[in-house]
């Protein structure tokens, strides 16, 4: 292993551009940030004498304690057996291949080959905004799509920096503090290998203050496992409004700083993928508010102080979406109780996961409509949320006396089923099409409810923001979280647990633990969508998902 010397920093501050970038998915079926990407190319010329090629370039961070101002980022010197830019410095890089689901897919195949790190071993960071430029020299024109990622160490069951072994690419591998990464022809790095690294570590344009306080917003927003979408949407606005006052700190007010504000909301659209729709929303509203007082003519202090208190108001003004819903969701449920003219006394529902827009939705409703409530609430592993909801609805001192609550196994959705109303479900996202993601065990639920039940209704309460940008269910990512929440609920209990913990620890190829939060549910299985505008169709939730693409790539094109 080689390490990195201290070297000079050399801050460039030229504006943020792209030219082009590049998804390997279809044109019209892409979310926001791949469809600015596919246009790019799609409008860009090819000659003869420039050869375009896509890349995923990953950087990769050792972060002792989880502080990141003692993080060192991985720079491999290229082999004389590669074919372009020779010993030098640069991220594990690689084309992408058509097979390849993605550029994110594209950037953990190459770090195995390249390094032979599984991606056991590496958490996600940051996904950098997509560039692109054009090399004469060799001919070339680069798409690069940025990436960072955190090496798990031993004790977290990672193979850390003993576990690299370079392939015939890199001839060493040399660390480095980030911000002291150069771009100067004495550092030797790859053309652009700064602009690169500024996309995933963007202290390089924020400057310490406002850099620490992205980073921390966004490693809150990756740890936050307890709450929904909306909770974390309007935690990111928070964030944004955090990095808005300390960047006024060190920043004039000018089409720099504007660009920052833009990249650092990127960055926070990008924290949570299964929680983008909502994030994504909610920051594009609180663009839009800043742009507003951007260009007004007044002073830079004022300017300060007007962004701060519209930000503000949006945070408060999010705790209205939950009664508008709440409202839809009486309306309809008043509706459904009603049946040849006479109102039922019992409302029977199955629902999964803590959903707050739905505890508080049931409690509400049933007291306004005088029903007793039936609630069959499946455990939802690995974090058992369900048995919170069930705590949530038991400890309400308002709720009617006729509330029974029953918690289910994941695995006995069928028996939960037979005889329900409804199935009630949340939305963390909400396709163009209508398809919902939610808590994993939300299809299961659907199709028992569906066999046992054929006239079981199926609703989904969610806000609108929830609503993501052009792209059908396959093509949004999805998230895979630490499988140590699993087998931590095995060990005493069931037998052969320590063994697979074991191997896992070993990075046994043939063994996995997956431990996804979220999965789709399509609209075809679903009857309604309470928001907090009323009850919507598909078609409305694809006018909506259209505008938010517009509005998406109207603040993050040109980044």
């Amino acid at each position: 292993m080689y390490h990195g010397r201290a070297v000079s920093l050399t801050r460039p501050r030229s504006s943020h551009q792209v030219l082009h970038h590049l998804c390997p998915q279809p044109l019209t079926r892409l979310s926001p940030a791949w469809r600015i990407a596919a246009r790019a190319m799609a409008t860009s010329g090819e000659t003869s004498t420039v050869k375009k090629r896509a890349v995923a370039g990953s950087f990769i961070f050792k972060i002792p304690n989880g502080d990141d101002r003692q993080a060192k980022v991985a720079l491999f010197r290229r082999s004389s057996e590669v074919r372009t830019y020779q010993h030098k410095l640069a991220p594990c890089s690689g084309s992408v291949e058509k097979e390849d689901a993605n550029p994110l897919a594209t950037a953990l195949r190459e770090i195995k080959e390249e390094t032979t790190l599984p991606a056991s071993s590496l958490e996600l960071l940051r996904v950098g905004k997509p560039y692109s430029f054009v090399d004469e020299s060799i001919g070339r024109e680069w798409n690069i799509n940025p990436f960072a990622f955190r090496l798990k160490d031993v004790s977290e069951g990672g193979k850390g920096e003993e576990g690299i072994t370079l392939d015939w690419e890199h001839e060493g591998i040399e660390w480095f503090d980030p911000m002291q990464v150069s771009g100067s022809d004495e550092f030797g790095g790859v053309p652009r290998l700064v602009d690169s690294l500024r996309r995933v570590w963007p202290e390089y344009d924020l400057g310490s203050a406002a850099g620490r306080a992205l980073t921390e917003g966004l490693q809150n927003l990756r740890d936050d496992h307890e709450h929904g979408a909306r909770e974390l949407a309007g935690s990111a606005v928070a964030t944004l409004r955090e990095v808005v006052n300390q960047l006024a700190l060190s920043h004039p007010i000018d089409k720099s700083w504007w660009s920052n504000v833009r990249m650092a909301a990127w960055h926070l659209c990008q924290s949570r993928p299964s929680m983008g729709a909502a994030i994504t929303s909610a920051l594009i509203k609180a663009l839009g508010a800043i742009k507003s007082v951007y260009h007004a003519n007044t002073t830079a202090e004022e300017k300060v102080k007007q962004i701060a208190d519209v930000l503000d108001q949006q945070v408060a003004q999010r705790s209205c979406m939950t009664d508008r819903v709440c409202e839809s969701f009486t309306k309809h449920l008043r509706q459904t109780m009603t049946r040849d003219g006479e109102q039922k006394k019992t409302v029977s529902v199955l629902t999964l996961s803590c959903s707050s827009t739905i505890s508080s939705s049931l409690m509400r409703a049933t007291s306004a409509i005088g029903v007793a409530l039936d609630l069959r609430i499946l455990e939802s592993r690995p974090l058992y949320e369900g048995v919170t909801l069930a705590s949530k609805i038991l400890s309400d001192t308002s709720q009617s006396p006729r509330t029974n609550v029953a918690i289910y196994s994941d695995a006995s959705a069928s028996l939960a089923a037979r005889g329900v109303d409804v199935v009630l479900l949340g939305a963390d996202r909400i396709s163009e099409d209508g398809d919902v993601s939610n808590k994993i065990g939300s299809l299961p639920a659907v199709l028992a409810a569906r066999y046992v039940n054929p006239n079981v209704a199926v609703l989904v309460l969610s806000d609108t923001e929830k609503i993501a940008g052009p792209g059908s269910m396959e093509e949004h990512s999805h998230e895979e979280n630490n499988a140590a929440e699993m087998t931590q609920a095995w060990k005493g209990v069931v037998k052969g647990a320590d063994e697979v913990e074991d191997a896992l620890s070993l990075g046994d190829s043939r063994l996995a633990v997956k431990n996804a939060y979220f999965e789709w549910v399509p609209a075809d299985l679903i009857d309604a969508y309470a928001t907090e505008e009323g009850l919507w169709s598909t078609g409305q939730i694809q006018q909506k998902s259209k505008l938010v693409g517009d509005e998406f790539e109207q603040f993050f094109a040109d980044l």
